[in-house]
């Protein structure tokens, strides 16, 4: 049922826009665009082998028509400059031509263009060279093109093309878990223990700038007795720390670290917490220091009973429930509230199950009151010990709701009120006792010399009688 475990780029350039199917080159001038026959005009099939070597010798008339040695191509068009646009006609489409008959890894080999017969022969044969040249790389080009913009290889915009947005450097909104998180992470500390039976970690609250620290008792239990207890703070700075004063009653206790400079935490009130009001637990689960987790007051005056380290001795918290997460290390940190005043110190978890290994948070949380925990932390730092708020009287479990009176302590406050044995005790003030650990709890809730009403009821009637607690080392 406890959680004793002590601590348990930039972006890459857009392809260079180019005309859809580039171009396979421009015909020389005085040979009108797209003739018939053209091999410009006529698009071919994909068995057809490259048109230089289908065309009929008459059809070639236009390489006849230029100087020899010059290209027709080179004559007409300068780089990257389409002389088809610049004539005001419409450019001239072509496909991407068959790699079959070309040399490829496959072994294929390329067919040669029969050779015409007459003194025109080099150059018909340059030329028709210079057109498939051409005509591979426009078929390339248009090859290209049409696989950047056809979205055949190019993803669509995603997350990842998109920059960095500018850093937030806004505040967390008032009384937000942000907030709250900001202001008590520098107080909060992480306990590690080292004993010659092992070791454990836990949390805890700075109360002083000099290295003062509130924690649970069962966290530095043993720590006194030669064991090693380190404490590491929020800052990344870490120091020795040795106890200053425990009290296993009350599962508190003061230790001491060689340090200065800390952020103290601030202490708020837990007498008039509402249930339902939204809180924050601080502390380090499973040795992950600095986790905040969020929940609300889901109960007050909780009667717990919690084992010690080695489950020897019992502690009766009157506790705090919560939701927020709590789990092994938690013990000894901070449970606040959204104006980072600390109201409570987390203690222990409901643990279902077989009780094998350690269990984690079921949503079943509890804290020590703050108030409680204020007075406890006082004479712990100033004196080492701390008195502890009795009635006066041995109690147990009796046929009705209620704590059975089975001896009253001579000269103590029960007598000094008037209650006898055999007295069943069902409220004090206007809390319900409905046993022996509700009664426990009630009482030490208070201070020594309160004064409180206890009702007494039973076979015998109901009555009231008014007591001044009494303090015990």
């Amino acid at each position: 049922m406890t959680d004793h475990t002590p601590g348990s780029g930039n972006q890459p350039e857009e392809p260079t826009s180019q005309p859809e199917g580039g171009s396979a080159g421009t015909p020389p001038a005085g040979v009108p665009p797209q003739q018939p026959d053209s091999p410009y005009a006529r698009p071919q099939s994909q068995s057809q082998s490259p048109y230089a070597a289908q065309q009929p010798e008459a059809q070639q008339s236009f390489a006849a028509q230029q100087p020899e040695g010059q290209s027709p191509y080179a004559a007409q068009q300068a780089e990257g400059q389409q002389s088809y646009a610049a004539q005001g006609a419409q450019p001239h489409m072509t496909r991407e031509f068959p790699h079959a008959p070309w040399p490829s890894a496959g072994g294929h080999t390329a067919v040669a263009p029969p050779q015409p017969r007459n003194r025109r022969g080099g150059l018909i044969a340059g030329v028709a060279a210079l057109a498939l040249v051409c005509g591979l790389v426009g078929g390339g080009v248009g090859g290209y093109v049409g696989y950047q913009f056809g979205g055949a290889g190019s993803p669509g915009v995603t997350s990842l093309d998109e920059s960095r947005p500018a850093r937030s450097v806004s505040t967390a909104p008032e009384g937000s878990v942000q907030q709250v998180a900001d202001k008590v992470l520098p107080s909060v500390v992480q306990l590690q223990l080292v004993t010659a039976r092992g070791g454990g970690e836990g949390s805890g609250i700075v109360l002083s700038s000099d290295g003062y620290i509130l924690t649970n008792n069962h966290v530095v239990a043993g720590g006194g007795s030669g064991g090693r207890l380190t404490a590491q703070f929020h800052d990344g700075r870490s120091a020795r720390a040795q106890v200053i004063g425990t009290d296993p009653k009350s599962d508190l206790a003061v230790v001491k670290a060689d340090i200065t400079g800390l952020t103290p935490a601030e202490l708020g009130r837990s007498d008039d917490l509402p249930v339902g009001a939204p809180v924050v637990a601080i502390g380090s689960p499973f040795g992950l220091s600095g986790t905040v987790t969020s929940g609300i007051i889901s109960a007050k005056d909780r009667p717990v009973r919690a084992g010690g380290e080695s489950g020897g001795e019992d502690t009766v918290l009157n506790a705090l429930q919560t939701d927020a997460a709590i789990n092994p290390g938690n013990s000894g940190g901070p449970l606040v509230d959204m104006d980072g005043n600390v109201v409570g110190i987390n203690s222990a978890i409901y643990s279902p199950g077989n009780g094998q290994g350690q269990a984690g948070s079921v949503g079943l949380g509890f804290a020590i009151p703050v108030d409680q925990a204020r007075r406890i932390a006082t004479e712990l730092k100033e004196k080492g010990t701390a008195t502890q708020t009795t009635l006066g009287v041995l109690i147990g479990a009796g046929d009705q709701p209620g704590a059975l009176v089975r001896n009253v302590v001579p000269g103590g406050p029960a007598e000094q009120a008037g209650i006898r044995s055999g007295d069943l005790i069902t409220k004090v003030d206007t809390r319900s006792i409905q046993d022996p650990d509700s009664l426990v709890a009630a009482v030490r809730s208070h201070a020594p010399g309160d004064r409180v009403t206890i009702t007494i009821g039973g076979t015998g009637g109901e009555r009231t009688v008014d007591a001044t607690l009494a303090g015990q080392g």
